[in-house]
């Protein structure tokens, strides 16, 4: 059995707990992380357009992009830890809803979080690409919260009910 955990800086403990509690210790385990590079792509093209012909080694983008990869280093040994078993590490670059889709092909579980409105039940409780990633996921998905979920008094009124004619 392969089961993809998508870990992100803001979720990954809950997802990683989840990954840890609900499967058997069997399974070939995957810490999926998605690097978005716009931020890293606008810097070197502000510096090449701006300020930076012929001066490569001040480009503040490639400084970003080392420090994103020591970012996702420090992320994946947490999340090994915290898991306390291997699992193969597989770091995508680009639109994380894209990407996370795509490796999930062939899997038998992601395991993802939750990462809108924490403090009610719904649909807002999903960003949007762990939304798209929940209505186009190859494969079954474990969704959890990244913290206790918020109790049943914060699901929404029924809507009135409609007088028969």
């Amino acid at each position: 059995m392969s089961v993809i955990i998508w870990i992100t800086e803001g979720t990954w403990p809950a997802c990683v707990d989840a990954a840890r509690e609900h499967t058997a210790g069997r399974e070939d385990l995957v810490l999926l992380h998605v690097t978005d590079d716009t931020v890293a792509e606008a810097a070197h093209g502000a510096f090449a357009g701006l300020l930076g012909r012929g001066h490569r080694e001040r480009d503040p983008g490639t400084r970003l992009e080392g420090l994103s990869r020591a970012a996702v280093d420090d992320l994946f040994a947490e999340a090994e830890r915290r898991l306390g078993r291997p699992a193969r590490r597989l770091d995508l670059r680009g639109r994380a809803e894209q990407r996370v889709v795509r490796a999930a092909e062939g899997a038998d579980l992601l395991v993802c979080a939750r990462d809108g409105d924490h403090r009610h039940l719904g649909p807002r409780s999903l960003g949007p690409a762990t939304r798209f990633v929940v209505d186009h996921a190859p494969c079954p998905i474990l969704l959890v919260w990244p913290e206790t979920a918020p109790g049943l008094g914060s699901l929404p009124p029924p809507p009135p009910a409609h007088p028969q004619p």
